[in-house]
């Protein structure tokens, strides 16, 4: 197959684990992290990293993401709701004493707890060198082509399962599901020395904050952020205070252009974090000139799904591990994170363990 693109974005790896690769830097994740990580567990205590997924609770920290709706299956225009029949004609016998249950539910995947795939981000870049840039994604996958949008059809509006959504054929979350999410994570713990305050985390603190808990970062490491975002978030019980999570908790200064080229050289898998963006999210500046220049609203974003391919995990609920952790004075620990198996998907939800 003849390569993608001509030119590859400045910081990026386009082509490191193959020009067809869409895995990224999980393929850093081989069998011998998966031993490292079990090598951390020593108690057998696990960790579920995971917010309830009806959480946040409605739509008002994001108005594009849906929150879980839950029907009951029908069959035969009963539903199958613990009410002492079966919708299968074989439970017409009553010899049978099955009672069944079984349900619908429908969600954004990114809703909650989430992995961002690497089709989840792309960028307008001129990968062919013809001067024009065309909107491409990590390896130069090509929108339209390998990334397909939704189909409008306004008679199929008002009927969800006639309106179907986008279709990763390149790079959806099934990838990362196939090839397994599990070895050793690292915790680094930004809310014990900034506290749950809205500040961006560049390379010099990040540097600072690690070498005052001894947190080192080697090849093929899961990388944790823990802000306190999501215990927040936790307490407010599916009723979020928008303007008090606007201004509580940290995350990573994605205009910090050392702290990106530590991302690329410390050669961490992925990154997740218990915030919605594992970048704290602020105003872009276009530099105030008559022709702005253009840029991402999410830079670490782009720096991380579309360059590199490193995935995000974003809403994760990492503050009793974090706690565990820094009484015990560890900071490492096995992780088992897989996303669903869902062909096609720009994310998914998850439901990962710690075990330590």
């Amino acid at each position: 197959m003849p390569q993608r693109w001509t030119h590859a974005p400045a910081g990026s790896n386009w082509g490191e684990f193959g020009p067809d690769d869409q895995r990224g830097r999980m393929n850093l994740v081989d069998r011998r992290k998966v031993l490292q990580g079990i090598a951390e567990v020593r108690e057998g205590l696990t960790f579920c990293l995971s917010l309830p997924l009806d959480m946040p609770g409605g739509m008002a920290l994001n108005p594009r993401r849906l929150p879980p709706r839950r029907y009951a299956t029908l069959r035969d225009g009963k539903s199958a709701g613990a009410q002492g029949y079966c919708w299968s004609y074989a439970c017409e016998d009553p010899r049978l004493t099955d009672v069944v249950c079984d349900d619908v539910l429908l969600m954004n995947t990114q809703y909650s707890t989430q992995w961002d795939s690497l089709a989840h981000m792309g960028s307008r870049f001129d990968a062919d060198g013809d001067g024009h840039a065309e909107a491409v994604f990590y390896n130069g996958f090509r929108a339209g082509k390998d990334i397909v949008a939704a189909k409008e059809d306004p008679q199929a509006a008002a009927d969800w399962a006639r309106f179907p959504g986008p279709n990763a054929g390149a790079l959806g979350i099934e990838q990362l599901a196939e090839h397994g999410v599990q070895g050793r994570a690292v915790m680094i713990d930004l809310e014990r020395h900034v506290g749950r305050t809205r500040t961006a985390v560049g390379y010099e603190r990040l540097m600072r904050i690690m070498e005052a808990d001894g947190v080192s970062i080697e090849p093929g490491d899961m990388v944790c952020l823990h802000t306190g975002f999501g215990d927040a978030l936790m307490a407010m019980n599916r009723q979020p205070d928008v303007a008090r999570l606007h201004a509580l908790g940290s995350g990573l200064d994605g205009n910090d252009e050392r702290l990106l080229q530590w991302i690329v050289d410390s050669r961490l898998a992925c990154l997740i974090a218990d915030n919605p963006a594992v970048e704290l999210v602020r105003p872009v500046d276009f530099g105030g000139r008559a022709t702005p220049l253009r840029r991402a609203r999410l830079p670490l974003h782009e720096h991380c799904l579309f360059k590199n391919g490193i995935h995000l995990g974003e809403l994760w609920w990492l503050t009793p591990l974090a706690g565990w952790l820094r009484a015990h004075g560890r900071h490492r620990f096995l992780l088992t994170a897989p996303p669903l198996r869902l062909p096609g998907a720009a994310g998914s939800p998850a439901t990962p363990i710690a075990t330590v």
